[in-house]
């Protein structure tokens, strides 16, 4: 595990999420600390401003809008979401994301799979 990882502007996440291990991700600016379980992960993500994440879909996922704004289309329907907000993504349910501002959200799949820790 990591230690002492240090502070940047805008964290909502404590040290002892920090020291979760990180997702392998491809996308630029994205970070994520991985809780995996037997059968479903959650994901503490830090999302930068500007990321449009295209229409994709997965098993079920929810999720939580800690810090930011995030308009999210599921389905076809595009709402805002700001702290506190929560959302629900059926399994196989088309999805997309745009982050208005710099975001954290935290979110857990249904897939056990869904994300790997980074080597």
């Amino acid at each position: 595990m990591m230690k002492d990882l240090p502070l940047w502007d805008g964290t909502p996440y404590p040290d002892f999420v920090r020291t979760l291990p990180e997702i392998d991700i491809p996308v630029e600016g994205v970070r994520g600390w991985l809780l995996q379980g037997a059968n479903q992960q959650v994901v503490f993500f830090d999302l930068p401003e500007g990321l449009a994440i295209p229409e994709h879909s997965h098993g079920e996922q929810w999720g939580m809008v800690i810090a930011g704004k995030i308009d999210l289309t599921i389905g076809g329907e595009t709402k805002t979401y700001g702290p506190g907000d929560y959302y629900h993504i059926p399994a196989g349910t088309p999805h997309a994301a745009l982050f208005l501002e710099r975001s954290a959200a935290m979110d857990y799949f249904a897939d056990v799979d869904r994300y790997v820790p980074k080597k």
